[in-house]
């Protein structure tokens, strides 16, 4: 049954014989205009029916296509083995199958062994393929840089030098190791309690460098099922040779990293092959390159001896409890107004208080003001009132957990 959109109906010329030649005139005129009329609403009905003419092949293409794609069988992976004379020896993937197989004569100048490839039914290479890197690790890379800098990090200064030193100096200037003769320090531990500014530290390094920064939690190297975690961290090292120079730094280590026990549980042993890998790769055959490794911890007792061995960490820095001088180092950061505006509220706050101080009643005396004794006598006399004593109490820091001293008010003394 058609669907086509019906015709308009065809004009007609309607002659009287009677009729004067100006009459005949006008009627002609008029079927005139009704021909130009139909012609145009025929032309816009032609060029409507020409765009769905195109949009129906399109879709008549796209069926073609994915018909072809339904009748094309699927595509295997496999790796590249060993390349001969004779061939291409691959192992398919899930049944480690190897076979000497042929590759296409455009292929075989791309094809490198260890290169992952697509191959059909009949073991013939297809296509070679990106390398495989764990989406989990991309996503660990920072890409917005920290707004930390050295000069928001007080009381450890120290720290901070030797951070420099073993991570910022050899990316940026390694031609003076070179020139001394020395090899760089390969990894930098941070170890000290909660709250000292270890993290805060490695985001700083982030800021202040123009290397990738690669950033995780040990926590996420913990996988479930059997190498998971080993895989993550060698695509993790993979993709830090990729973006050299690199900084990877791991936070809470001692959750990959910590002391091997007798164990036999199956998360364990999972923890403890996710550790090894780590370790190989730190170690590594091949020359590591520009890539430098911070890792941060707060529980240095639990680490695996193995971790903290030469070549792995060279740097151990304790980052300790900052001194009551270093917390005042942070106010020197300040802007100048602020410094101002809040050295006005403190001094305020030191002239009310000292007033308070020097305000006392008598016992007894019934609210009479009596005069100062340690006043002079000469000019007004001083009139004072008794107030509150003031007893020391420690309140907890709020970042770092230390104790300080804080003045406030306490009970008044009771009249004898």
């Amino acid at each position: 049954m058609s669907h086509s959109p019906s015709l308009p109906d065809r004009p007609r010329l309607e002659l009287d014989p009677e009729m004067s030649q100006a009459e005949r005139l006008k009627v002609i005129r008029q079927h005139y205009r009704r021909i130009v009329h139909v012609n145009d609403e025929l032309e816009d009905r032609l060029d409507d029916a020409q765009g769905r003419r195109g949009d129906l092949k399109a879709d008549v293409d796209k069926l073609k296509r994915e018909n072809e794609v339904l009748k094309t069988s699927s595509l295997y992976i496999a790796s590249v083995e060993e390349i001969t004379e004779d061939g291409v020896v691959i192992k398919q993937h899930g049944n480690n199958q190897e076979v000497l197989t042929q590759a296409s004569t455009r292929l075989n100048t791309d094809l490198r062994p260890g290169d992952r490839v697509a191959i059909n039914d009949s073991f013939a290479v297809q296509q070679v393929l990106d390398d495989e890197t764990d989406s989990r690790a991309q996503a660990m890379e920072v890409t917005a840089s920290p707004d930390v800098t050295y000069a928001d990090i007080g009381g450890i200064d120290d720290q901070i030098r030797e951070v420099r030193e073993a991570v910022e100096d050899p990316l940026e200037n390694p031609e003076q190791f070179e020139t001394v003769g020395v090899e760089p320090p390969s990894g930098v531990l941070l170890h000290g309690p909660p709250g000292t500014g270890k993290t805060m530290l490695a985001k700083a390094v982030a800021n202040e460098s123009d290397a990738t920064f690669i950033k995780m939690a040990g926590s996420e190297l913990v996988r479930k099922f059997i190498g998971e975690g080993s895989r993550l961290v060698r695509d993790l090292f993979e993709l830090a040779a990729e973006r050299e120079p690199a900084v990877i730094f791991i936070d809470e280590i001692d959750a990959v990293a910590s002391k091997r026990t007798d164990s036999k549980t199956s998360g364990d042993a999972e923890v403890q092959r996710t550790m090894m890998q780590l370790l190989s790769e730190m170690d590594g055959f091949d020359e590591r390159g520009e890539i430098r490794i911070m890792a941060a911890t707060n529980r240095f007792d639990m680490l695996d001896e193995a971790i903290l061995r030469p070549g792995r960490f060279d740097r151990l820095i304790e980052v300790p409890e900052p001194t009551p001088r270093a917390r005042t180092d942070p106010r020197d950061t300040l802007r100048g107004d602020e410094r101002r505006r809040r050295g006005r509220r403190r001094r305020g706050r030191t002239r009310t208080r000292g007033v308070q101080r020097r305000r006392y009643r008598l016992a007894g005396d019934r609210g009479r003001h009596v005069r100062d004794p340690r006043r002079p006598r000469r000019g007004a006399p001083r009139r004072l009132r008794t107030g509150p004593r003031e007893a020391p109490r420690r309140r907890g820091h709020r970042r770092t957990g230390h104790q300080l001293p804080v003045l406030s008010p306490a009970r008044p003394r009771p009249s004898s």
